[in-house]
């Protein structure tokens, strides 16, 4: 198999059948993640409200995140995300449950807000286990050979469907109200379970069966603290999220500043995702595995330029490019960063090193949307996304002056490595 053919893992059945499970999943994820964005706002008109979302997920998400990767590293792959998925359908029923318009209009607004609250807690804690668990089940279904590219059609389908998700998540706030957008979640979550259960059950690489959970750690810790290129790329990335969380106020900007309604929150929302989603689709064809360290800190620096100029907009199609060349830089960072994951990690640690990496990227989604909401309370919304951009950019340069290393990394070599093995 051609390594430049950009198709390569397409070429496998399961793969096929993962990517449609990771749409189904991630449209579903991001379309009731912005519902309850707009259905807290709503309540209670407080932009730390929406920061209490993402602290609500990131402590469980945290706490749990190395223990679910021992988890995943001891157990089979299939089984173990069909189990994850089931759960979340409970959540999603749940919040469905919880907006019944009859009980929104007879309870009291913080009974309900506590009540999503306490499912949004439930779900960081099942979240500890999604990202291992599928970063580990892509191993097994495609070789060696083909990781980049499916590294790329990976990050592309959960892009898409980040694109598709909060976009449609607008539209059917207007359309059928937060309640039965809802229960179309509820839907999709169950859909993904039924398509999951067409891959096969896969083999368990790990030699370790039965080591003790404290080894089991450290071991994961401490490979990606002495794996340079990961940890890097993790740092990066997490100051990134961190600081340059500013979709964790677009209700905000939508309601108040933009004033362009839930449809134009669900625009606002995809936009990101639509430019990270085409930047993909180009680097299927055109692979940026070379110089890969200085294009990561461009595109993180070029990614913090675009939250500034977004903060600093009151202009709705201004506010909508600068969202979207967000994504297209984003988009970069995120091949880069799953190409360094996939071939620096051996196969019986990919649930601990995506743990780790859980703990570095995914928690700094969360905990950016509580920096957020804080910095927007006590700022105001618009100083608190211009720091957030100003914060991304210094980091960036102070990596790229410390870091001499990282900033030559590049993994043409690695990658050839991989197709000889393959």
């Amino acid at each position: 198999m051609d390594r430049k053919d950009p198709y390569a893992a397409l070429r496998f059945k399961e793969f096929n059948i993962f990517l449609l499970v990771r749409f189904v999943l991630v449209f579903g994820w991001s379309m009731q993640f912005i519902v309850i964005e707009w259905q807290v706002y709503s309540l209670t008109k407080d932009p730390l409200s929406l920061g209490i979302i993402g602290l609500m997920e990131i402590i469980p998400a945290f706490t749990m995140a190395l223990f679910a990767g021992h988890i995943v590293d001891q157990k089979e792959k299939r089984n173990l995300l069909a189990w994850c998925i089931a759960a979340f359908s409970l959540i999603s029923m749940g919040l469905f449950l919880l907006t019944w318009p009859v009980l929104v209009s007879d309870w009291h607004s913080k009974t309900i807000l506590y009540g999503i609250y306490t499912l949004v807690f439930f779900g960081g804690f099942l979240r500890s286990f999604f990202g291992p668990t599928i970063f580990s089940l892509v191993a097994l279904i495609v070789p060696k050979k083909v990781y980049p590219n499916a590294a790329t059609w990976n990050s592309s389908t959960w892009q898409m469907a980040s694109v598709l998700g909060p976009a449609f998540g607008g539209f059917s706030i207007s359309w059928l109200g937060v309640h039965w957008s809802l229960c179309i979640i509820f839907g999709l979550v169950i859909l993904a379970l039924v398509i999951l259960l067409q891959i096969k059950r896969k083999p368990i690489l790990n030699p370790k069966i039965g080591e003790p959970v404290v080894e089991s750690l450290k071991e994961g810790v401490r490979f990606v603290f002495k794996t340079k290129a990961i940890l890097g790329a993790m740092t990066l990335d997490m100051v990134a999220v961190l600081f340059g969380g500013a979709i964790a106020l677009l209700p905000v900007f939508a309601q108040d500043i933009l004033k362009v309604g839930s449809e134009g929150f669900g625009v606002l929302r995809a936009a990101p995702a639509v430019g990270a989603f085409l930047t993909m689709l180009v680097t299927a064809y055109l692979p940026i595995s070379k110089h890969a360290g200085m294009k990561l800190l461009l595109a993180i620096f070029g990614f913090g330029i675009c939250i500034i100029v977004f903060g600093l907009s009151s202009v709705f199609w201004i506010s909508l490019l600068a969202l979207f060349f967000s994504g297209v830089t984003d988009g970069v960072s995120m091949v880069i960063r799953q190409t360094i994951l996939q071939i620096k990690t051996p196969d019986h640690m990919r649930g601990r090193v995506a743990s780790v990496n859980s703990m570095f990227v995914g928690s700094s989604n969360e905990l950016g949307a509580f920096e957020s909401g804080v910095t927007a309370k006590l700022m105001g919304t618009v100083t608190a996304v211009v720091f957030g951009g100003t914060m991304t950019l210094l980091t960036v340069i102070t990596t790229g002056l410390v870091s001499p290393s990282f900033r030559k990394l590049d993994l043409t070599k690695d990658i050839e490595a991989h197709e000889r093995e393959g």
